[in-house]
């Protein structure tokens, strides 16, 4: 007895808060997820292009110039001529993209 009051007071099941609920999942899948997935790819794709000699920026500002290129990291020069090794998820952008995009 106390069992079927419970499911009168609930409801029961509706289809459609199925069908919203999926869409919120699609949606949330469209707008998030799936641009993240994509963004990182193109990361990836970009370090992975890098070579010697491309001027480069770091997440954290620094500019210098790929002297040598190592299976997870990259020696840089910087301006005043000292080297610092940088792993490769630390490189944000080409510095002559960053150019262009100022402009």
């Amino acid at each position: 007895m106390t069992a079927t009051i419970l499911l009168q007071a609930a409801g029961g099941f509706d289809p459609r808060q199925l069908i919203i609920f999926g869409l919120i999942i699609l949606v949330f899948y469209f707008f998030m997820i799936r641009p993240q997935v994509k963004k990182q790819k193109d990361q990836k794709n970009f370090v992975n292009e890098l070579k010697k000699g491309d001027k480069i920026i770091t997440t954290s500002g620094m500019h210098g110039k790929i002297l040598e290129v190592a299976d997870t990291t990259f020696l840089i020069e910087t301006e005043g001529g000292q080297k610092v090794r940088f792993n490769k998820s630390a490189i944000s952008l080409e510095d002559s993209k960053a150019i262009n995009a100022a402009k």
